[in-house]
């Protein structure tokens, strides 16, 4: 991926902050309020405003994993737009590119799943890492299985929506031999949705797949979407971008291994 370039710094995840009604504050007769029925509209109002700025993401305490190239923290359990499960962070990696002979992280990356992947790992139960990593078809039974997956996207330099859609196409179309009318189609909802953005560092992206036939796409300038951008039909064209994350030829190596490392902890 190529295009105009920043300095990196860690995205930020605000913690949301409330601001009582100034009404309660003005009360005309002072000494006769009420102190107890005072801290419950307080407490009541500060939770309506936690709930309402809070991104969807797992109930209660959230908790993160750090991606440690990058320093970009990812929730260990969400929701994505588009789906009310709740899905388990299985990897962190990033996607590096060489200008000049110089590696640039481009982006930070997260590998979400249902937790009910596990029942279809069973092979899996008892490999090492290592033998995960080089077995093509435990993440192809990942991809093949009736689950919610997605791929969340952090960036971490601005990068142009048209360069954007590049590298990702460069990792699409060599992977499909014959499109058909619905490949095509797919391609280029997956094209318009990233021309024309400024994708600046800190922008969101989900790529999620609700089944191997359907993905949903999610953009965001800053921290989380809150609705799907764009949706695609066309398992040739979800399985070319799978296979370009978790096959052979990985654009980031360091996510698959991340995932390989995991799977042993999960399944065991």
């Amino acid at each position: 991926m190529t295009g105009a370039v920043s300095v990196p710094t860690t995205p930020l995840f605000p913690t949301p902050r409330c601001r009582p009604n100034s009404s309660f504050l003005l009360q005309s007769r002072p000494l006769s309020l009420n102190l107890p029925r005072l801290r419950s509209a307080f407490h009541s109002l500060g939770q309506k405003s936690l709930i309402s700025l809070a991104p969807r993401a797992s109930v209660g305490n959230v908790e993160y994993a750090m991606e440690p190239a990058t320093n970009v923290k990812f929730p260990k359990e969400l929701s994505v737009p588009g789906s009310s499960k709740q899905l388990i962070l299985l990897g962190t990696g990033f996607r590096e590119k060489i200008f000049a002979i110089i590696g640039v992280k481009v982006y930070a990356a997260g590998f979400y799943v249902e937790g009910l992947i596990r029942d279809s790992l069973d092979a899996v139960k008892g490999k090492s890492s290592s033998d995960i990593l080089e077995d093509s078809s435990v993440f192809y039974t990942i991809y093949e299985t009736p689950v919610e997956k997605s791929l969340r996207i952090i960036l971490v330099r601005d990068v142009d929506g048209k360069t954007f859609w590049n590298a990702l196409d460069d990792v699409i179309t060599p992977r499909i031999e014959k499109p058909t009318a619905m490949d095509e189609s797919a391609i280029s909802i997956f094209r318009n949705t990233f021309q024309g953005r400024d994708l600046k560092q800190g922008t969101c992206i989900f790529l999620t797949w609700t089944e191997p036939s359907k993905m949903l796409i999610s953009v965001s300038p800053n921290e989380f979407p809150m609705k799907v951008d764009a949706e695609i039909e066309s398992k040739n064209v979800n399985l070319a971008l799978y296979d370009g994350f978790f096959g052979n030829s990985p654009v980031s190596p360091s996510l698959k291994a991340s995932i390989a490392d995991a799977l042993p902890k999960i399944l065991s």
